[in-house]
């Protein structure tokens, strides 16, 4: 029995090392490369549409679309564009008086950003077929951007990329350990892993907001064909497939308001792991067919494949795995019992105990080298790095309600009012 549970914990904590292996020597590059592939200057100015998918955002959107219609970028070529989607407040008329073009969608049977952002898209292409925009950029209406966003952007479009992402911070870092959570993971997606994906010219992924997608794209799906509960990472995977290589600006920089509360970042975080199930129920076969495409690592269809498992369940395998061998055990003890009990005890113990230091590894990393991008007091990015790890801890019990209940796409509530010298 003993050397089933050493060879069985053996095997769990070698798999995963060798599988996201890769993700360390990203982190490792992203530190000592001296190469920041950074956009070089544009040759020609591009005409962009700004679309926004909005439902019950009064108190946010006007201060995002005035952000857009102060960037250093020419504004006769940037139009903005809005669905209130679902609207019981006045979302659709503030965005209209602070210069929007504005839709309002109702439809209570097909409901989620996804399909918002398809109505809008179609009634573009409808509508404004000869306004000649070549690309659109997909902001929440909680957003804010830097003033030259759209020039830094533009810069990384101009160089052929049909697609990129941007690097997202936070508005409110400092005010929990759960939007420091947040805000921490988002740091280190865009500094450790799509910042060498770009320098490595293998595709990155989009991550809900603060995106860039060619109008050739669009029109060819004729609208945004993607509405799973992760329609961005549905989007990302479809990419990774078609051979869509997805950039990065690192000096771009959105900035997006987290979830205050546990409940609603349950409600969030639970969306999230249902629709990284549907992805890979739909997707994970083409993936996997993908990875070996024309005799061919594809690294792309790897990287999205490890993004879209579901590793954290295995790791909660190998936990109720010991779990139950210990509860066993104390109800019918069998011989070596004492070995027995000894070896799934410390398997339990190096499992949180590790999971938890490689999480603050990556805590501890990102937190020292964006130090001048959080906008938070000292004190509060040193403790904040003990807090990641149990923040990241908690998507456990979510992944497990994701499997086995249904979910449905609920709206988040936005109310953190912050102009972008505030939050600077």
């Amino acid at each position: 029995m003993f050397f089933f549970i050493q060879d069985f914990n053996k095997f769990i904590f070698w798999f995963l090392t060798i599988a996201y292996g890769y993700q360390l020597f990203y982190l490792a590059y992203a530190l000592f490369s001296k190469n920041k592939c950074l956009p070089t200057p544009a040759k020609r100015l591009h005409r962009y549409g700004v679309v926004v998918a909005a439902r019950n955002e009064s108190s946010v959107i006007g201060e995002l679309i005035q952000n857009i219609k102060h960037q250093k970028y020419p504004s006769k070529l940037v139009d903005v564009f809005v669905v209130a989607d679902n609207c019981t407040d006045d979302t659709a008329e503030v965005a209209r008086r602070a210069g929007a073009i504005v839709y309002e969608r109702f439809d209570r049977q097909l409901v989620g950003k996804g399909y918002a952002l398809d109505y809008l898209f179609k009634r573009i292409l409808e509508d404004h077929r000869s306004a000649g925009y070549e690309a659109f950029f997909i902001f929440d209406a909680d957003n804010l951007i830097d003033p030259s966003f759209i020039s830094e952007m533009n810069k990384v479009f101009d160089r052929g990329y049909r697609v990129i992402t941007s690097y997202r911070n936070s508005k409110n870092f400092a005010t929990n350990w759960i939007t420091a959570g947040y805000s921490l993971w988002f740091l280190r997606e865009a500094r450790f892993l799509n910042h060498p994906r770009m320098c490595f010219k293998t595709s990155c992924a989009v991550s809900g907001t603060g995106f860039l997608i060619s109008a050739d794209i669009i029109q060819r799906n004729n609208g945004w064909n993607y509405h799973l509960l992760t329609e961005d990472i549905e989007f990302s995977v479809d990419c990774a497939l078609r051979h869509e290589t997805i950039g990065y600006c690192p000096t771009a920089v959105i900035y997006d308001e987290q979830p205050e509360t546990f409940q609603q970042s349950w409600i969030q975080r639970l969306r999230w792991s249902k629709g990284f199930y549907q992805v890979t129920r739909n997707y994970g076969g083409s993936l996997i067919r993908g990875v070996f495409q024309k005799n061919r690592f594809a690294l792309s269809c790897y990287d999205m494949l490890l993004t879209i498992a579901p590793a954290t369940l295995l790791t909660l395998f190998c936990v109720c795995v010991n779990a139950m061998i210990l509860f066993v055990c104390f109800v019918e003890p069998p011989l070596f019992v004492g070995r027995i009990v000894r070896i799934a005890a410390n398997s339990l113990l190096f499992t949180v105990v590790n999971f938890y230091l490689i999480i603050f590894l990556f805590g501890a990393v990102t937190t020292v080298t964006e130090w001048r991008q959080i906008a938070a007091p000292a004190h509060k990015k040193l403790l904040y790095l003990f807090t990641f790890p149990v923040f990241i801890f908690t998507y456990i019990p979510i992944s497990i309600c994701a499997l086995l209940q249904k979910v449905e796409w609920k709206p988040i509530s936005h109310s953190v009012v912050k102009t972008l010298n505030e939050v600077q």
